[in-house]
């Protein structure tokens, strides 16, 4: 009887089968949990003294959500075992709670039953359910991929290259890739990378990692598949097609603008060489795809930087990736659906194909959510703290892009302002369509259709 009021009472609990965007919701706020309890613990710090309540939560959303903003210095209040908690978070977030879940249930069962396809679909975005199975088990074997070689880049520089023990030099490979494959941002040293800032074989690698990861599990699976095959690019899904054309055209907007706007600023690319300006630059023009790392210093940068970089934080990375943000097929779809308005044409169509009217509604939503979502956390931040506009909206899209570049005034937040930032960075990494049917009783279907009427726009 005991045992059966409590499966009873358990299964009460757990979210729906019916809702697998509730068992999302539901594993992201147990590892947020779990992670909090640990990085509570006296062992977790190098003092050994008990991190603050409010505290453990941020850094553990943060490493969750891989976002990288923190309230403590990580290599110095963190102890070894706090820094394995971080990186176990940030791997089980970054490749998804429900990925592993699957995993585990192929694993254990030798098939995988549909509640856990189910699962796996709405973490990985996959088009059809059968396909989830193959999803799953690739997800996990490219991150374990490139994270096994941006590791070994990592080691021999640092080993090689900055006298760095060899334990220790492979520790900090390790950490660094996966910060980076997973697009969390989270460094083992005080300033970031701003200490390596000119040194290829250190950002290279940690650039090439996130932008993988950023990509999307769908747009690597398909291009590599299609260069095995010698598929020539116009065959790709157009997802595909959007996610490539769409990034790379962000990106190179980015580099441009970060290094023409930085170029003569004393405080960031000044001082540097023309080659080094070229590196650094480049690499800040990436890091809003929200990668968090940085390698000059963010709060010295012009405000129209701050600006550019708000922006293409909240476009953020591709769909069913490690990076955050809105997505650039969501921005893309966005532009076309304006483009088709403008012309007068009664459909959209994008590349030789025609965008279902659905879809379009989704991007809608998933926009003004996210400019909703910014719009308030700004407005309650700057009620809360006082700060100035332009770091705050900074502080404020980081975290619901989950980028994690911060001005420096992260740590001196009071703790309303950091729970703000922490609803920001959750919504942020679960998106706000899946948060939003998480949160709903339930979906209704319409019978029938009332009499149709044109309110007047503009």
């Amino acid at each position: 009887m005991i045992s059966f009021h409590a499966g009873s009472l358990l299964a009460r609990m757990l979210p729906s089968p019916q809702h697998p965007a509730r068992l999302v919701v539901f594993g992201f706020g147990a590892a947020t949990m779990v992670g909090t309890l640990l990085l509570i613990l006296p062992i977790a710090t190098e003092s050994r003294t008990m991190t603050a309540p409010v505290s453990a939560l941020f850094t553990a959303v943060s490493a969750v959500c891989v976002t990288g903003l923190v309230v403590v210095d990580t290599e110095s209040h963190w102890s070894l075992f706090g820094e394995l908690v971080i990186l176990g978070l940030i791997q089980v977030g970054g490749v998804g709670i429900m990925t592993l879940a699957s995993l585990l249930g192929l694993l254990v069962a030798r098939r995988m039953g549909l509640r856990m396809q189910l699962i796996a679909q709405s973490e990985n975005k996959a088009l059809r359910l059968g396909e989830s199975r193959r999803v799953v088990i690739g997800v996990i074997r490219m991150s374990l991929v490139i994270e096994a070689i941006t590791a070994l880049a990592l080691t021999l520089r640092f080993v090689f290259g900055y006298d760095q023990g060899g334990w220790h030099g492979l520790y900090l490979g390790v950490f660094h890739a996966i910060s980076a494959y997973n697009n969390a941002g989270f460094a083992l040293f005080n300033d970031s990378l701003i200490g390596y800032a000119s040194d290829p074989w250190i950002i290279g690698p940690i650039t090439i990692a996130f932008i993988l990861g950023g990509l999307g599990f769908p747009v690597v699976f398909e291009v590599s598949r299609a260069l095995r095959r010698r598929r020539r690019a116009h065959r790709w899904s157009l997802h595909t097609k959007i996610t490539l054309i769409t990034y790379g055209a962000l990106a190179a907007a980015g580099i441009v603008a970060v290094i023409a706007l930085e170029w003569s600023n004393p405080d960031t690319l000044g001082p540097l060489g023309a080659l080094q300006k070229l590196l650094v630059g480049g690499f800040h023009g990436l890091v809003p795809r929200t990668s968090g790392f940085n390698s000059v210093d963010v709060g010295a940068m012009e405000s129209s930087t701050l600006l550019v970089n708000d922006m293409l934080m909240f476009i953020g990375g591709g769909s069913a990736g490690t990076a955050g943000g809105i997505k650039v097929t969501t921005f893309a779809l966005l532009a076309f659906v304006i483009i088709a308005e403008v012309r007068g044409e009664p459909t959209v169509h994008v590349l030789g194909r025609r965008v279902a009217a659905p879809v379009q509604r989704q991007a809608v939503t998933v926009a003004l959510l996210g400019v909703g979502a910014v719009v308030i956390g700004t407005l309650t931040l700057l009620a809360i703290t006082g700060m100035d506009l332009d770091a705050v909206l900074f502080e404020v899209v980081s975290a619901f892009g989950t980028v994690g570049l911060s001005t420096g005034i992260t740590a001196d937040i009071p703790d309303p302002g950091l729970l703000v930032l922490i609803a920001l960075m959750f919504i942020g990494r679960l998106g706000p369509i899946t948060l939003a049917t998480a949160l709903a009783l339930r979906r209704r279907g319409r019978r029938y259709e009332l009499p149709e009427e044109r309110p007047i726009v503009g």
